[in-house]
């Protein structure tokens, strides 16, 4: 795995379940070569995983906070250890 491969989770806030931020995010993340998932929590708010080179993570996240539908209104994010796996997946479903 590259030295420069990080990941990140996320807790996301706002108008942010019921928009289409998953699927969002699991498009996103397969057109810049991201892996991870996202699920969305009781509480309201979508939590996310994910792994990539920073630049291209920063990349999604400018995407999801420019879309007309979702508006992200808190952002609680930790570096976490690099994980072994392929692709991006929806928890939940």
């Amino acid at each position: 795995m590259a030295d420069d491969v990080i990941r990140k989770h996320f807790y996301f806030e706002g108008r942010v379940q019921g928009v289409g931020f998953r699927y969002k995010a699991m498009y996103l993340a397969s057109r810049l070569g991201l892996t991870g998932w996202v699920d969305n929590l009781w509480d309201g708010r979508v939590e996310m995983e994910v792994q990539g080179k920073a630049p291209t993570i920063d990349q999604m996240l400018e995407k999801l906070s420019g879309d007309r539908f979702i508006r992200i209104e808190g952002i609680e994010a930790a570096e976490i250890p690099v994980e072994t796996e392929r692709g991006f997946k929806m928890k939940g479903y």
